[in-house]
Order: C-alpha cells, then structure tokens, then sequence
C-alpha cells in the first residue's frame, strides 16, 4: 500500500508559523481555567461535557477571525477599535480589560505558588522565581526564544492526559455526556456555565493572538498555515480541557468531595487516584500558569501599547518600546507581590478574574464582528454565513446566561 507523499516544504514552512494559535490556546487553561474545570467535573461529573465540545467549535472561529484580521490588515485589535470606534470606546475597553488581566495575572502567581507547594516549595520562594523568569524571558530574549519557551510550557498540559487515563473512568457515559445536552436550572449551574464560556474563550486571547500574528509578520500568502495553527489550538486546549473535567469527575465527584481550587483537586486525586496523579495534576498546574503568567502581562501591554499608539513588541528593545515593557513590568511585579501578601483570598481574586472575563467578552465579541464583517477593512476576507452565526450564537448565549444569572441575584427564589 502506497501513502501519499508528504510535502516537505509545506511541513517546514507550518511548523516555521506555527506557534501564536497553539500558544495562545494552551495558555487559556491557567490557574483559573484550570480551578473551574475542576469545580465542573467535582460538582456535576460528565454532565457539562457537551457544553465543552460545542466551546470548542466557538473558540476556533473566534481565535480564526482574530488571526485572519492580523494576517489581512497588519494591524493589532486595539488599533482597528482605536482607528473605527473611537478613543473613547477604546478608553473603556482598555481600562475594563487591565482590570481583568491585573486580577487573571494574579491568579496565575497563585497558580505557580499552588503547583510546588505540592511539592514542598514555599510561595516566597516560587513566586520571586517564576516572576524574575518571565520578566527575563520577554524583556531579555527575542520573540522566536520567548516563543519557543511558550511551547516547552504548553507540553505540561499533557499531564492532565496522562492523569485522566490512569484515572478509571467510564468511557461510554463520558462519551455520550459530549453529545447528549443537559441543564440545570440553578444558580450554581448558570455560573458555572458562563465561567466555563469565559474561561475557554477570554478577552485577554483575542489581543494577544493578533498581535502575535501581526508581530510574526504573518501575511494573507501564509495564512493558510496559520489557519491551521489557530485550529489545531483550539483543539488542543480543549483536549486538555476534557481531560481534568473526566479526572476529577471520576474521582471528586464519585467521592462527593467539593473543591474551590485547582490545589485541593491535585491534593484530593492523591487518597483516591494515588499519588502520581497528584503530582500530575500539580505539574500541570504549574506549567500552565508559568505559560499564561507569560502570556497575559504580554498580551495586556500589546493591547494598550497598541490602543494608543505607543510603540511594541517582544523584537523591539527597551529604548524602542519603553511603555511597552513599563507595562509587562509593572503587571508582574504587582502581581506577583500580590500573591505574597499574607491572609489574601487567592480563591477570590481567581474568581472574581473569570467573572469580569465573563462580563467583557461579548463587548469584545461584537467590536471583532463589527471589523471582521467590515468590508473596507477586510475586502474578500470578511465572515461567512457559518462563522457568522456561530460567533454570534456564541455572543448571545453569553449575554442570555448573564441576564438570567443577574435576575436570579435579584430574586434568589427564582433558581434553585
């Protein structure tokens, strides 16, 4: 039997591309996403499984539209708010987004600290550490270093496979949980739902993947394979997704023990799955947060350098791009200084960080399906009819979540 033969030259020239999509996805399942995968699988099984297979078609198409608009104008997302919405619009959506990012990069320090206290390594040593690693790794590498350093911390998400196949689990229900749609009318069940959209799908992924595109130099002639990239990333992320759904739905929710963090899931797997998944599920957990302590810093300094005009961008030096990297700076100092401070709930600051991922991700939604449909911006490139609708099925059922969640605040007797 003959295979077809494999093009060499379009291997090299993906595999030379590749990298803003799979970085920017596999970064997503942080310390936050992590915490509220975990929460999902613990609180109801497999029973939220479907909601996860159809997030991972949204999040492809969103991650595409974001890429092809980088590919196609050159430009990041916050100059293409700035240059057709105005200052004023670009103001508010710049100070929401800092806000969410200072709380997501706090959350990811909090994240570092959680993963090798498993191990034994207190926060105080940890912390200052990984934040001096990261500043390094931007401030005094180039992009092609930073970018590779990024996968090397994305490989640690296959600890999470690996801990949900030595986990026993029951395939069947599992499998028919991705295709068969259930829900809850309860107050617990809506936020999780809305946490989970907000963690798979955040603002913070769309600024940084177009400008990662646009800072790559990726151009309409390559971005096919980029395409490809963005694709492949959504899958990936949400593989890895699946799979600490399924282990602590095998083992936490079985044992009906409730968790708040992705530390007491690695260290409740330990008594019921055995050590090695503990210790999976803890070096995880700390090379996901390593990579999005990176990626959300960079990402917000890109989005407001970007926003007003200012000069970025990892290639660029500190002379050339001092906002820039006063920014990144200042977001990890603080952050990571944050996580230090004694008697400081870590478990609020990630929650409250998912929620206002959640309340500005339609904004962002609709501003990126006012410019991708924009003819004069994309020419032959804008949205078919298919990505259309998914991304505004997505963008509503966002905000119908967000009422529904808000009136059951207002009347707590009307959801269980």
């Amino acid at each position: 039997m003959r295979f077809p033969r494999i093009n060499r030259k379009v291997v090299l020239l993906y595999l030379s591309i590749m990298g803003p999509g799979i970085i920017t996805a596999t970064a997503d399942n942080d310390a936050g996403g992590i915490a509220t995968y975990s929460v999902v699988g613990a609180s109801y099984g497999y029973e939220m499984l479907w909601m996860l297979f159809l997030i991972t078609f949204s999040l492809g198409v969103v991650q595409e539209m974001c890429a092809r608009m980088g590919a196609v104008t050159g430009k990041g997302l916050s100059d293409l708010i700035r240059e057709n919405f105005g200052v004023r619009w670009t103001t508010f959506a710049m100070l929401v987004l800092l806000l969410a990012n200072f709380a997501t990069t706090v959350a990811e320090f909090a994240g570092i600290a959680a993963g090798l206290e498993i191990f034994g390594v207190s926060r105080y040593i940890s912390v200052p550490l990984a934040a001096l690693m990261v500043w390094g790794l931007v401030v005094r590498g180039s992009y092609r270093f930073a970018e590779r350093i990024f996968l090397l911390f994305a490989l640690f998400q296959g600890a999470y496979v690996l801990a949900g196949l030595v986990t026993p689990q029951d395939w069947g229900l599992a499998l028919r949980s991705l295709v068969v749609p259930s829900f809850r009318l309860e107050a617990n069940f809506v936020l999780l739902f809305i946490a989970t959209i907000g963690t798979t799908i955040t603002p913070w992924m769309q600024f940084y993947l177009q400008s990662s595109v646009v800072d790559k130099g990726i151009t309409t002639s390559e971005y096919r394979y980029e395409r490809l990239d963005v694709l492949v990333g959504a899958f990936v992320t949400d593989f890895v997704s699946f799979f600490i759904i399924i282990t602590t739905a095998a083992t936490l929710h079985k044992a009906s023990i409730a968790i708040e963090t992705a530390q007491d899931a690695a260290r409740a797997l330990e008594p019921l799955a055995g050590a090695y998944s503990q210790q999976l599920f803890a070096a995880g957990l700390f090379g996901a947060s390593m990579l999005a302590a990176s990626i959300v810093p960079l990402s917000t300094s890109y989005a407001i350098c970007e926003a007003f005009g200012w000069e970025s961008g990892v290639g660029k030096s500190l002379d050339q791009a001092p906002a820039f990297y006063v920014l990144y700076t200042a977001l990890i100092v603080t952050g990571a200084g944050l996580v230090l401070v004694p008697d400081l709930s870590l478990i609020r600051v990630m929650l409250v960080s998912q929620s206002i991922n959640g309340l500005l991700l339609p904004v962002v939604l609709i501003f990126m399906l006012l410019l991708v449909n924009n003819h004069r911006i994309m020419g032959n490139y804008v949205n078919g009819p298919v990505y259309n609708l998914i991304a505004w099925a997505t963008t509503l059922a966002i905000i119908i979540l967000t009422v529904i969640l808000m009136v059951s605040s207002a009347f707590p007797g009307l959801l269980r």
